[in-house]
């Protein structure tokens, strides 16, 4: 099934190319078997068989095979990694970005996009975002740690991002707040979401 391109970065052919790129070019893994690739991109394995071919075909990925298995990951000589990586930072950089960034700190159970970049990124049509927000549900929250790791891939991605620290009892009591980000696109970075 082929998706539209995504609102984000309209250069790529679909949101689901832009997906798999996103988790070989940021996601911290050096390599990817297909299988995990497709898992963690959310795609069929057929449509992650069919992507990966076309991008070795043009030398943007290379692979390596261990018995059936084959090994993906972006091509440090081809003269594109470099700006694709750049683009997907600006455009789907803050999930997996995110997802290194927060992951790293202890008591964070829970991570998503909400907002205006969130709703772009689950394709509702609007305004390019100048932000982003991201609520952290956390029972022993740092802030410090928090913001700072907010702090830094806003510098990567050029764009500010605003965290909302949460504990699980607040979300639990529920706010306006809460009602308001419940009934809008949302995009899970870490956990499951808190209401579901």
């Amino acid at each position: 099934m082929r998706t539209a391109p995504p609102l984000l970065a309209p250069l790529f052919r679909s949101d689901g190319q832009a997906r798999l790129l996103a988790e070989l070019f940021l996601s911290g893994a050096d390599e990817l078997n297909m299988h995990e690739l497709a898992r963690r991109a959310g795609l069929s394995y057929g449509t992650v068989h069919r992507e990966v071919h076309r991008l070795l075909d043009v030398g943007l990925l290379s692979e390596r095979r261990l018995g059936q298995a084959r090994y993906v990951r972006p091509n440090p000589q081809s003269p594109l990694t470099q700006p694709v990586r750049d683009l997907l930072v600006v455009s789907a950089g803050p999930v997996p970005l995110l997802a290194v960034e927060l992951g790293a700190i202890a008591g964070v159970q829970v991570a998503f996009l909400f907002g205006s970049f969130a709703a772009r990124m689950r394709g509702q049509p609007g305004p390019a975002p100048h932000d982003v927000d991201v609520l952290v549900v956390s029972d022993l929250p740092d802030p410090t740690e928090i913001y700072d790791a907010c702090q830094r891939v806003g510098d990567q991605v050029g764009r500010a991002v605003n965290p909302t620290i949460m504990t699980r009892d607040e979300v639990a009591q529920g706010t306006g707040f809460l009602t308001q980000v419940r009934s809008s696109p949302v995009v899970p970075i870490i956990g499951e979401l808190p209401w579901r």
